[in-house]
């Protein structure tokens, strides 16, 4: 059930970065998505990183924070 969750999430997550034309920050994701079930800048964190192993999504680093954007 919960992975089920997260699959939804993650494609909010990655729908936002899609849409955006800079890359995002957790934070920025968090704020931009506006969902009761993004709880936390961890929760946000975590899907990112699955959506980076998965492929979908690029981590890029700037004076030293971390900014994420879609493939």
């Amino acid at each position: 059930k919960t992975q089920q969750a997260n699959e939804v999430l993650k494609g909010k997550v990655l729908e936002l970065l899609k849409a955006s034309e800079n890359p995002l920050t957790v934070s920025e994701v968090l704020t931009l998505a506006n969902d009761p079930a993004l709880t936390s800048n961890q929760k946000v964190s975590s899907l990112l990183r699955l959506l980076k192993d998965e492929g979908k999504v690029e981590r890029l680093e700037e004076k030293r924070k971390a900014y994420f954007r879609a493939i």
